[in-house]
């Protein structure tokens, strides 16, 4: 096992996240628990770094190799709640989702009665990072309302609001129709604390009856029905976020030109010596 001084190597939660087990979080609870041994040693702190040499056990199994890291786009039906286990029992995403899908993690959550995109991922730093408000990704929801909306309560929202000491930050929202008493609101924000938006709507008077994630960041819900799951392709994911795609094994470089078969490459020239003219007949 490597030693916490080391540099090299990683961190025993970052790995076992990367693995797609846990959020690092997790990760730090099931040492605690001692579920976690690395080279036949139980784990009593995170603090330790291993590498790809070290044997690390997780509740009696070995630990597998990380696989690639893969995002899903998910249409998160009313009634789930968003976590592995609910203490009420009450239905779970997870259990929820179409049988063959490896083991997931949310990035962040939409509450039991939210509805719309709810992105999925096998890599708990993956997950992290794009739920971090940092990320500066944009959210957009719609959302159905009761009550007459006045313009003028939801342009208040740039400027953020601050509700029983917790402030929230800036909210774009615009009237999308007004149908009697109930209206149709578009919605967006970057950081999405716990139930933002109901507190939010609460506040201005306009109780929230159904609630639509219809983006995050540049992921579209777009036609993906109740309850289906979409995996984005890693190209498109490395391109989203900003890194290279690897280039698979023999691919040559953008600019170079394939030979056609069966030619012969130009002879060189011979240095230092000038072509003699033929002599005329």
């Amino acid at each position: 096992m490597s030693d916490t001084s080391e540099k090299s190597g990683e961190r025993i939660a970052k790995r076992l996240a990367r693995a797609g087990l846990c959020s690092r979080r997790d990760a730090e609870r099931w040492i605690a628990e001692g579920r976690v041994m690395v080279n036949g040693q139980i784990l009593s702190s995170p603090a330790c770094n291993v590498s790809e040499a070290d044997l690390i056990v997780v509740d009696g199994k070995p630990l597998a190799a990380p696989e690639r890291t893969r995002l899903w786009l998910y249409h998160k039906p009313r009634g789930l709640m968003t976590t592995h286990r609910d203490p009420e029992g009450r239905p779970t995403v997870f259990a929820s989702l179409p049988a063959g899908m490896p083991r997931v993690i949310s990035v962040g959550r939409l509450d039991f009665n939210s509805e719309g995109l709810l992105l999925l991922t096998n890599d708990g730093t993956l997950a992290r990072k794009l739920e971090h408000p940092s990320n500066g990704w944009l959210r957009r929801y719609r959302v159905r309302v009761h009550g007459q909306v006045v313009d003028a309560h939801l342009q208040k929202l740039a400027k953020g609001v601050t509700i029983e000491g917790v402030a929230y930050g800036s909210i774009t929202a615009s009237l999308e129709r007004q149908q009697g008493d109930n209206a149709w609101l578009l919605l967006g924000l970057r950081e999405g604390k716990n139930r933002e938006i109901r507190k939010v709507m609460d506040f201005l008077g306009y109780p929230v009856s159904r609630l639509i994630r219809v983006s995050y960041g540049p992921f579209q819900l777009g036609a993906l029905t109740t309850g289906e799951v979409k995996e984005i392709p890693g190209k498109v994911l490395a391109e989203q976020l900003g890194e290279k795609p690897a280039k698979p094994a023999g691919a040559k470089s953008a600019g170079a030109r394939p030979k056609p078969a069966g030619t012969k490459p130009p002879a060189a020239k011979p240095t230092g010596t000038k072509p003699t003219r033929p002599k005329r007949a």
